[in-house]
């Protein structure tokens, strides 16, 4: 496979940068197992990159009924993931954050 074999998904990322710069920056992947596919994935231990999903989800025009929840890590991490096409790519969305911890109540006496 060649560079060359991966325009599709190098266009997307280009015009992603152009389309959408001033959204949240997501870790970006594209890969020869997959060429015309961008992965984007946001990572944050707080519930920052699940909001960061959604405004990239809106700008994506992913359906919302097509966004995928599990939770992984024994419960401890959240998932979303919602698949959409961009400028002839397939763009994998995935957002990661920390389940909260329960809060307490109530004091100890």
């Amino acid at each position: 496979m060649t560079l060359d074999d991966l325009s599709v998904a190098l266009r997307a990322v280009r015009l992603l940068s152009v389309d959408f710069g001033h959204l949240p920056g997501p870790h970006l992947h594209v890969s020869t197992i997959f060429p015309r596919r961008v992965e984007l994935a946001l990572h944050d231990s707080r519930l920052e990159s699940l909001a960061a999903f959604e405004v990239w989800r809106e700008a994506l025009g992913i359906d919302p009924d097509t966004v995928k929840y599990v939770e992984q890590s024994s419960g401890c991490t959240r998932v979303l993931t919602g698949y959409g096409e961009f400028a002839g790519a397939t763009v994998e969305l995935t957002a990661f954050a920390t389940v909260p911890a329960p809060a307490v109540v109530g004091g100890a006496g």
